[in-house]
């Protein structure tokens, strides 16, 4: 039997935002940006919110700084990772390992935890905190660019796609 809103309303919330993720996926699908700060109320939906984290990589572009603190103003603690450049040109730039790490750790203290990303990588992570912590984990992103195995591993998925709240203007 699904749970009714005024029993989600005693559950302590994480929330850890892939913002690549996000950021490439709304570019690449709609050439839109993502509207963090209505993506932080719809994943809290009058819970606890415990911890908002959103993990960033710094590129070094003249609009970064801006932006950066747009997400941290909208109530999100921002982690902030170099983009690593390897000989040769190759790039590196995600916040995998940190992003899970964090979700363990705070784990003991969540009921529910919310990944808004499309990266299938989190798919262990998913089933360690339904499995081994107990928490309800639930996804947010856009199902075109979601694995497919990440958004079965949840218990719920909101397609940020069927909502145009979720995005904001062009670029």
């Amino acid at each position: 039997m699904p749970k009714t809103k005024d029993q989600y309303l005693n559950q302590r919330v994480g929330i850890f935002v892939d913002i690549q993720n996000m950021y490439h996926s709304a570019k690449n699908l709609f050439n839109r940006n993502v509207n963090f700060s209505k993506i932080l109320k719809e994943a809290t939906a009058e819970r606890q919110l415990i911890r908002a984290i959103a993990y960033v990589v710094k590129s070094g572009t003249s609009e970064e700084e801006k932006f950066f603190s747009a997400i941290a103003d909208q109530g999100f603690e921002l982690k902030i990772k170099d983009l690593q450049i390897f000989p040769g040109g190759m790039k590196k730039a995600d916040w995998d390992v940190g992003l899970a790490v964090d979700a363990i750790k705070l784990a003991d203290r969540l009921d529910a935890v919310v990944l808004v990303t499309g990266d299938g990588d989190f798919v262990p992570l998913v089933l360690y905190l339904k499995e081994n912590k107990g928490c309800l984990v639930e996804l947010m992103a856009f199902s075109k660019t979601a694995s497919a195995k990440l958004i079965e591993s949840v218990d719920r998925f909101t397609d940020l796609s069927k909502d145009e709240r979720f995005l904001l203007r062009k670029f």
